[in-house]
């Protein structure tokens, strides 16, 4: 067996237990048998293109989900607009924290290929248990990340929300640090309403304590300039 089988059919296997679909309802949906998408899972065949995308469509998901992604991915370089904060980066992170449970909400952004000057396809996976596994989220993402002189904006929808389209904006990722703020808003659900937060993106894994959870939370300073603007703005 393949490497790439296996992570493939890992993916598959994933998503479909996402969708509390059974092997038999995703077989009847690709015209294959029940044991044929059994091996596929498990990486003892390889899926065809044709099939990848039979399958793809069945789950509801962008064919890049199911392809197996090197870790060397597309590194973001930094053309006529410098994107100093993101320039060579592959992968990348970001936090928020849920008031609502009371915890950190870890985010992966994975850079999938080049659509442009300064504009890139990405994938984010959001509130998932354990790096290693990041892809088995809560919810995924897809869309584009462009750089301007000025700011950085990311645009996505949710997989299996296509309602929920959701921005975050970056200002000033021509300039070069460890973090970076960022605005994220968009369509929440639990309930389902519009929402803006305060999002925090980083090259690389940050220690989720006390110390990230206050940098998190909305501080006195951002209330007052709430008051003062009467807009939550984050710089």
């Amino acid at each position: 067996m393949s490497e790439i089988s296996i992570e493939i059919g890992k993916r598959v296997r994933n998503l479909r237990k996402k969708r509390k679909m059974t092997i038999e309802e995703l077989s009847k949906i690709i015209n294959k048998s029940k044991a044929t998408v059994s091996k596929y899972e498990k990486g003892e065949i390889v899926t065809d293109i044709v099939t990848l995308y039979d399958i793809a469509d069945a789950l509801q998901v962008h064919v890049e989900q199911l392809l197996y992604c090197k870790p060397e991915r597309t590194r973001i370089s930094a053309q006529s607009k410098n994107p100093a904060f993101f320039s060579g980066l592959s992968q990348f992170y970001s936090y928020v924290f849920d008031g609502r449970t009371n915890r950190i909400i870890r985010c992966v952004f994975d850079v999938l290929s080049e659509s442009g000057e300064s504009r890139y396809k990405i994938m984010m996976y959001m509130n998932f248990k354990d790096y290693e596994n990041y892809q088995n989220c809560e919810n995924t993402y897809w869309g584009y990340i462009e750089h301007y002189d000025a700011l950085t904006n990311i645009l996505m929808k949710n997989q299996d929300t296509p309602m929920e389209q959701v921005t975050a904006s970056i200002l000033a990722s021509f300039l070069d640090s460890d973090t970076k703020w960022g605005l994220f808003f968009g369509i929440s659900s639990r309930p389902m309403m519009p929402i803006a937060v305060k999002m925090l993106f980083s090259k690389k894994m940050l220690k989720e304590d006390e110390t990230l959870i206050k940098m998190l939370k909305v501080s006195k300073e951002d209330i007052r300039l709430l008051k003062l603007y009467n807009m939550l703005s984050v710089t």
